[in-house]
């Protein structure tokens, strides 16, 4: 696959640059080249990031820094049967415990919510850090609401980290699949509450929260309209042009990214 000339390799964390050091130089430019296009393409093209991660994948396979950007980029793009094998590649590699909420949310992409909830209970939730094991939450959640168990799901969401009145990377996300819970069992007003306190926490825009909170309170988002009459065609066909957000909490947002 092509690689953009300004593309160095150089752009890598140090330490995934050092874990390259063990292969051939060439070899490690090439690699490295391939990973910094996933990091790249992650977000806006999982496909194409997938694509070069089965490029790094063939170059460089007993890397772990490759297995496991190969498993998000097969995250990224709902392969969560590639992502899990992925990402149990490159924890047997590193003993690390961190990608686990990230295998259980795989076990949810391929229908085994029970098999999430199992691994949500498993000691290796102690070794995570507090992200991670917030990340967990939101993975139990979701399996939670997968299996129709509203009520429990919005239990699981409650904790300490919930009511916190700090900010942290986790805390927007959290709060939002909490309304998200709350309003799926039609306890609108409390869930009002908490997507604008969602809003409050999200600093970099990674929920559609406050899309969400306005269209509780009934507002419309519309396109704005040319001069040449377009707004006629749309009022033909009622089309309002309202916004139509999604809900990562879901079944998404707690990890399956569509988490």
């Amino acid at each position: 696959m092509p690689i953009p000339e300004d593309v160095t390799g150089e752009e890598i964390d140090k330490d995934v640059r050092q874990e390259l050091q063990s292969l051939p130089k060439t070899l490690a430019e090439d690699v490295a080249r391939n990973l910094v296009m996933v990091a790249r393409l992650i977000d806006e093209d999982p496909e194409g990031a997938y694509g070069y991660s089965r490029v790094a994948l063939r170059l460089a396979s007993r890397v772990a820094a490759v297995r496991e950007a190969a498993g998000f980029a097969a995250y990224a793009s709902q392969k969560y049967s590639e992502a899990l094998a992925e990402f149990r590649a490159a924890r047997r590699m590193t003993g690390n415990a961190e990608l686990w909420p990230l295998m259980a949310d795989c076990e949810r992409g391929l229908g085994r919510p029970e098999k999430a909830l199992d691994m949500a209970g498993a000691p290796e939730v102690h070794k995570l850090d507090k992200a991670g094991q917030v990340e967990m939450r939101l993975v139990a959640a979701g399996a939670r609401r997968d299996m129709g168990q509203l009520d429990a799901a919005i239990v699981t969401l409650q904790s300490p980290e919930l009511a916190s009145h700090s900010v942290q990377p986790w805390t927007a996300r959290l709060r939002y699949a909490y309304a998200d819970a709350l309003l799926a069992v039609g306890r609108e007003a409390e869930a009002r509450e908490w997507f604008a306190k969602a809003v409050e926490a999200d600093r970099d825009g990674s929920t559609d929260a406050s899309d969400r909170l306005a269209e509780l309170d009934g507002v419309e988002f519309t396109d704005a309209l040319d001069e040449d009459g377009a707004d006629g065609a749309d009022n033909a066909d009622g089309a309002s042009g309202s916004a139509s957000p999604s809900s990562p909490e879901s079944g998404e947002d707690d990890g399956k990214n569509e988490d």
